[in-house]
């Protein structure tokens, strides 16, 4: 899977992205500008000790994303999307793409992908959710419809043993 974050401004919500991203073997690519320096102590911070274990790739537009990834399938998320994330049917490689936190991704890169913008539903007049929760929502779903390939699908609980 890739996560694609047009322009980006938050580096809290980039760092906490980059970390959902190392959970689940995901790749993250940022496109410019930014509104942080990658070494921003907030993402760090929001990333823990992840950070460095991230397979990040940045470019400098959309043009060189789009040169550097021929083919990629791109699902645009957007408050403007036709389908609803959960109706696509995504593959193990393609590309989930969210825009800046002010202003989602332009509407004219929106109109050459109608056929996979997506959107979460919400009630109300409510005009977004959080980009890092938007991301984990719509990530998740695609990884559940590829059986979460290569995550640890178990946990284990251990007995607590109590003293009277």
């Amino acid at each position: 899977m890739n996560i694609v974050l047009f322009e980006p401004e938050m580096p809290a919500n980039t760092g906490n992205i980059g970390r959902t991203c190392v959970a689940t073997d995901t790749k993250l690519h940022l496109i410019e500008p930014l509104g942080f320096k990658l070494n921003d102590k907030l993402i760090k911070r929001a990333g823990l000790d992840y950070w460095d274990k991230l397979d990040l790739t940045v470019y400098s537009d959309y043009q060189e994303f789009l040169d550097r990834n021929p083919g990629a399938k791109i699902y645009m998320a957007t408050t403007k999307g036709l389908h609803v994330y959960s109706d696509m049917e995504y593959d193990p490689d393609c590309f989930l793409m969210f825009g800046k936190e002010s202003a989602g991704i332009p509407e004219d890169l929106l109109l050459g992908n109608q056929d996979r913008c997506i959107r979460i539903p919400m009630w109300g007049d409510i005009r977004s959710l959080n980009l890092s929760n938007s991301v984990s929502i719509v990530l998740y779903e695609a990884l559940r419809q590829n059986g979460f390939e290569h995550m640890t699908m178990k946990g284990e609980l251990h007995q607590l043993h109590w003293k009277e």
